[in-house]
């Protein structure tokens, strides 16, 4: 007799990855990432993954991937900014001067005024919203090139920036705006296993939302098997990161100094973790809003629809030159966010402050996957590939590579990450 079992041919195997229904891209990226930390880890002895080069690590990305978060809107929709920068160094001195200079003398409310801090960052962000937005104007109405409107504020904003303090370092700054710079704002260790467990428990519950969702509409859901391991390698990076983070101990000196400030005496043997940084909670929930807005509104859905075909957008009914505005406008908050992030760093406003910034987001967000021809990228994939970028400088400065090699070694992996995206785009395009 024949045997008339019916055996799946080969094309409809699937391996364990296509079962997980993993993106082979962002996995091939996290492999590269977790390679890079480990021989970085060996060349410099160990140093590179203790808790205190993570802590710092992570603060040092902040600044890149909030404006990377951005950027992805950006080249999402066939554009390119130039400025982020520029506009950054522009809002960060806007906020110095106006608490150090115009607050006090206008409003009488000097350093460390409980409404100083917050009244700085709302003129840096309405500063930024209105130079993104002009930006958006002049290349949606008045169609000048996104690459010649943002190249010449590239030019005029870090000038600006100059002429607003006459080229001076400015400090010391607000106590409260310096909370967002790292260390002397993070939020201790309890509440950062609470905000841990929230972010991974919202996680898991997004990841079965989703697959009820998929489900109830008829579609191909992954196994369970697949679904629950997933949502255990989520948990896991994401405590195991908070773990890390609530490792590093804040120095005995700067403990005591902390308790002298209170007017308390320290107790002998005490002993406290930094935590998660308030900055880092910031970048998370960026990610968050920006992500929703990228996949759950019609904002966003414009977004992606004009950048994968600007004309059949048009002719759909969408405002396109409206949705450019928006967009430059959300490029201009994010770029006064960092500025506010990355000054409080600082602890002052300089004049270089945002130097070169503008080519590591833009690297950070094609590194991460998004598409320099328009219509495909993710918010996550350009924090990933903040984190790339910032963990290859840091390693090549810890092993004391010279910094013009650094800039070589940056410039080469930009361009093998946008060739190994167009192949793979093109292999995906092939099936």
């Amino acid at each position: 007799m024949t045997d008339t079992t019916t055996q799946p041919l080969p094309s409809q195997r699937k391996t364990l990855f296509q079962q997980m229904e993993l993106d082979m891209r962002m996995l091939g990226m996290i492999g590269a990432f977790i390679l890079l930390c480990i021989g970085f880890d060996f060349l410099t002895d160990g140093r590179f993954l203790t808790p205190r080069n993570i802590f710092n690590l992570t603060i040092q990305t902040v600044s890149v991937a909030i404006m990377a978060c951005g950027m992805v809107f950006v080249i999402v929709n066939r554009h390119i900014d130039l400025s982020v920068g520029a506009l950054l160094a522009t809002c960060s001195a806007i906020m110095a001067m106006t608490q150090t200079e115009i607050l006090p003398e206008l409003l009488g409310l000097g350093l460390n005024h409980p409404a100083t801090g917050p009244i700085t960052i709302v003129v840096g962000l309405v500063a930024g919203i209105t130079i993104g937005a002009f930006h958006g104007w002049l290349i949606g109405y008045l169609t000048i090139p996104a690459f010649i409107v943002t190249l010449g504020g590239f030019l005029v904003w870090r000038n600006v920036a100059w002429f607003l303090t006459n080229g001076q370092t400015i400090g010391p700054l607000d106590s409260t705006f310096l909370t967002f710079g790292g260390t002397n704002g993070t939020l201790g260790p309890t509440l950062s296993w609470i905000v841990g467990i929230v972010l991974a428990a919202a996680a898991v519950m997004a990841m079965w939302k989703s697959r009820q969702s998929k489900a109830s509409h008829g579609f191909t859901v992954k196994p369970v098997w697949a679904e629950v391991t997933l949502s255990l390698i989520t948990v896991g990076a994401v405590l195991g990161f908070i773990a890390v983070l609530n490792s590093y101990m804040i120095p005995e000196r700067r403990l005591a100094r902390m308790f002298e400030a209170r007017g308390e005496v320290m107790p002998e043997g005490f002993t406290q973790a930094y935590g998660l940084p308030l900055s880092v909670f910031v970048l998370i929930a960026v990610a968050i809003v920006l992500t929703i807005v990228a996949k759950r509104t019609r904002l966003g859905r414009y977004i992606f629809a004009t950048g994968g075909n600007p004309d059949a957008a048009e002719l759909s009914g969408i405002n396109t030159r409206l949705l450019t505005v928006k967009i430059f406008a959300i490029m201009g908050a994010l770029c006064a966010l960092s500025a506010v992030v990355a000054s409080a760093r600082l602890a002052n406003h300089t004049n270089d402050i945002g130097t070169l910034d503008e080519l590591r987001v833009i690297a950070a967000a094609v590194i991460g996957g998004t598409a320099l021809s328009g219509g495909a990228g993710t918010i996550y994939g350009a924090i990933l590939g903040a984190l790339i970028m910032q963990s290859l400088q840091s390693g090549m400065a810890m092993v004391g590579m010279p910094t013009p090699y650094q800039n070589i070694v940056v410039g080469a992996v930009l361009v093998l990450a946008v060739l190994i995206d167009i192949t793979y785009r093109r292999r995906i395009g092939e099936r």
